[in-house]
């Protein structure tokens, strides 16, 4: 029997939906608390590596998930310019894990919609529009509360509520996301043939631009730059903005500028952040996993897959636990603390040493394949 009979989770993000899945098939009563009045997905596309896709198999999601996406093997780097001249192909991802492709790419919105329909299936019960703003632990319980009164009582609560989480506020946890001083655009766009895997380009005024296949005629581009304030600039002229910003790339980037100048790409931006909670990441009976717990730049595309990570060990040990121990949890901070770290402190270093204007070329190789020898070793 689990250690826990009901669980809320807050945030009906990656890691909050992964929990929920795993925690209701085993038996066990999960409320899945969303401020947002219905599912939503920020963003345009989303990479995911081998490893996240190992745990979507572990998930029992796999199929929907492949189904859903696009996947590859490998890396194209081009360089700048007219003509894109491909300069390096990498035939297989650093993370490539027995029977699964080494990356895919697919809809945010699409992932979303498929981890909730399994939630669903496994008798999760999702209660939109209610903002969870703290916890109140007492007689071996925990309350989650509202600004309109108690939500309910559980013997457990987990905060999956993102960046800014206001459990992780609310159990007195100081660490907050930090800025790295680096902002991203992304547009959703068609795909041309010629892209089957995600390409790079680095020179020219972008740190980093690129584009990720993500179905049979989509995916999605970004440019990185220094971060910027234009979280409200309009549609139109995000889009604008974007196409004049990638003229010094060529090959596909045409295809992703004839998007942009048709209107026909939802355009998204945001900042890099980076942070980690010290262990412990609960208190008591409230623990925090995903963004909620760490973030780090996408310069290595981890931040899905660990979300994942922190989902599924967290539950594995509730469900074979007998109950709820200073052990359990120190199990669950050996596993995941340590691993989340190195994420974080290696796509950290990446993005720095893009912005620093010094020759890496030589370091960055070597710190993804050590990364990757890491990600691919079991959980």
């Amino acid at each position: 029997m689990p250690a826990v009979t009901s669980v809320a989770i807050a945030g009906a993000g990656v890691s909050g939906l992964a929990a929920a899945i795993r925690l209701a098939r085993a038996g066990v009563a999960v409320d899945l608390i969303e401020a947002q009045p219905e599912l939503t997905a920020l963003g345009s596309g989303i990479s995911l590596q081998a490893n996240a896709l190992q745990a979507f198999a572990a998930l029992g999601v796999w199929e929907d998930i492949s189904a859903a996406g696009y996947a590859f093997d490998g890396l194209v780097l081009r360089a700048p310019g007219p003509d894109a001249p491909v300069i390096a192909r990498r035939a297989e991802g650093s993370t490539r894990l027995p029977g699964m492709p080494s990356a895919m790419g697919m809809p945010r919105p699409a992932l979303a919609r498929i981890l909730f329909e399994h939630a669903q299936e496994a008798g999760v019960r999702a209660r939109f529009g209610i903002r969870a703003t703290g916890t109140r632990e007492h007689d071996g319980v925990v309350t989650l509360e509202s600004p309109d009164g108690d939500v309910g009582t559980y013997d457990l609560v987990i905060g999956a509520d993102g960046l800014h989480s206001a459990i992780r506020a609310g159990i007195g946890i100081a660490t907050v996301p930090e800025h790295t001083g680096m902002g991203i655009w992304r547009a959703f766009v068609s795909r041309p043939a010629e892209v089957e895997t995600t390409e790079l380009y680095y020179g020219g005024p972008a740190y980093i631009a690129g584009y990720t296949p993500t179905g049979a005629d989509s995916m999605y581009a970004f440019l990185v730059f220094d971060a910027e304030k234009h979280f409200d600039m309009p549609a139109a002229e995000a889009a604008a903005y974007m196409r004049d910003r990638s003229r010094a790339y060529g090959g596909p980037w045409d295809s992703i500028r004839a998007d942009l100048d048709a209107g026909e790409a939802l355009v998204n931006y945001t900042w890099f952040t980076r942070h980690v909670v010290p262990a412990p990441w609960n208190r008591g009976r409230v623990v925090i996993i995903g963004d909620a717990a760490h973030s780090c730049p996408p310069t290595i595309a981890q931040g899905a897959a660990q979300a994942l990570e922190d989902a599924l060990i967290l539950t594995d040990l509730l469900v074979d636990a007998a109950e709820i121990t200073p052990a359990l949890w120190d199990e669950f901070h050996r596993r995941r603390v340590a691993r989340a770290t190195a994420v974080v402190d290696a796509s950290v270093q990446l993005a720095e040493w893009q912005r620093d204007g010094e020759d890496h070329s030589a370091e960055m190789p070597r710190l993804i394949a050590e990364l990757g020898e890491r990600l691919a070793r079991p959980l």
